[in-house]
């Protein structure tokens, strides 16, 4: 008898399924041991030990809406808002509850839960057009466990992001252009993105047009035309809060309020944010200030390095052009801390190349390293312990 062959979705969906009950039994673990916190009373359920944190903001925003008065601090800055928080994910849940009646916390986790599904289908499907099904399986499998992989069933906004990402990567290494319109503008609404799909855009435009391969004129200006819509919608958000409010810097100060506890309200200027974070995390640690400065450095150049190893190469040059653009918009106006690990997930293509090793005792290594910072994140940034400065 011929063995049956299961078919590529099935495997895919087994593995999601895998990852999403080692969180939950995480989750299910920490819940039971969670004292009363500003969320949640003692032991809270699931549900709601899943919509803590950022998952309030997006319920306020589904609830009653964006502020048209910004809130403000005793010595007159702008003070931590709904408007940091884009309305595509809450607007979506919004939908659900009033379709069936479910709760705030139930709808928001099941529209996380979809879209983290479909952004692990749509991820093997571009890893296969680069690598074997077998490498591309285990890139799912590390993408499911990763160490922020509890955000696939959170009440927060990132299984969105990752899903419109991996499908505007996908539609651009096919080369269907026009199709990553819709996609681009609905991310642009979701969390911040667009311009670094803009960038990767015009570094794709580039690159085509230095090779020796046909670049028709059509899609010279489709690829233009699309890497402008890219960064207009990038900037969007920005004029929406400024035209509700009435305050043009309404979206950037309430930003930079989230980072007000570290270095205190400060002006955004591109590319310091990082030099910042290297100053204060090693002198408010006791290290020498040029300690923060050299790790900075490292971080950097073994980013550069890893982009050109053999591995990421196999995953084409389009990956690593967004690969490269999102960590320069990481790089231009975030400030690190604990939400460091969340806002790195959208390099999770990278995820292809660190499947490349074939050895089991590699895979099996690296699988149980990646739950073990699961559990370590959940304790660090999602657990509630007294007064907490690690938010995730």
């Amino acid at each position: 008898m011929a063995r049956t062959r299961l078919a590529w979705w099935i495997k895919v969906s087994l593995i999601f399924l895998l990852g999403r009950a080692v969180s939950t039994a995480m989750l299910l673990v920490l819940a039971s041991q969670q004292a009363e916190n500003a969320w949640t009373g003692a032991q809270p359920s699931l549900w709601d030990f899943s919509s803590m944190w950022d998952g309030r903001w997006y319920n306020i925003i589904a609830e009653v809406g964006y502020p048209t008065q910004l809130p403000v601090t005793e010595d007159g800055h702008i003070a931590e808002n709904a408007w940091a928080f884009m309305p595509v994910y809450p607007a979506l849940v919004r939908g659900v509850m009033v379709i069936t009646g479910l709760p705030w916390n139930i709808a928001a986790i099941i529209i996380t839960v979809v879209c983290a599904y479909v952004a692990t289908l749509v991820f093997y499907k571009l890893l296969t057009r680069f690598v074997p099904a077998q490498q591309a399986l285990f890139a799912v499998l590390l993408f499911s466990v990763a160490p922020v992989s509890p955000l696939f069933q959170l009440a927060y906004a990132e299984s969105m992001q990752l899903m419109l990402i991996v499908i505007a990567l996908y539609l651009l290494v096919r080369r269907k252009y026009a199709w990553m319109i819709p996609v681009v503008l609905v991310l642009s609404v979701t969390r911040p993105g667009s311009l670094a799909i803009a960038l990767t855009l015009v570094l794709h435009w580039i690159y085509r047009a230095v090779q020796k391969a046909r670049f028709p004129l059509k899609e010279k200006v489709l690829v233009a035309a699309v890497a402008l819509i890219a960064a207009f919608s990038g900037v969007v958000w920005l004029f929406i809060a400024g035209v509700v409010t009435g305050m043009p810097t309404a979206y950037l100060e309430t930003e930079l309020a989230w980072r007000s506890a570290y270095i205190g309200y400060q002006e955004l200027v591109p590319f310091t944010p990082w030099i910042f974070a290297a100053q204060w995390w090693t002198t408010n640690f006791g290290y020498p200030e040029v300690a923060g400065y050299v790790l900075l450095a490292a971080l950097v150049i073994g980013f550069v390095i890893f982009l050109f190893t053999p591995a990421m190469k196999r995953l084409g040059v389009d990956v690593r052009f967004w690969l490269i653009s999102y960590a320069l918009y990481l790089l231009a106006v975030f400030f690190p801390q604990s939400s460091t690990f969340r806002l790195l997930a959208p390099l999770f293509p990278a995820l292809g190349a660190v499947a490349a090793p074939k050895s089991k005792v590699y895979r099996v290594t690296m699988t149980v390293l990646f739950i073990a910072l699961q559990w370590g994140w959940l304790l660090i940034c999602w657990r509630i312990d007294g007064y907490d400065w690690s938010p995730p």
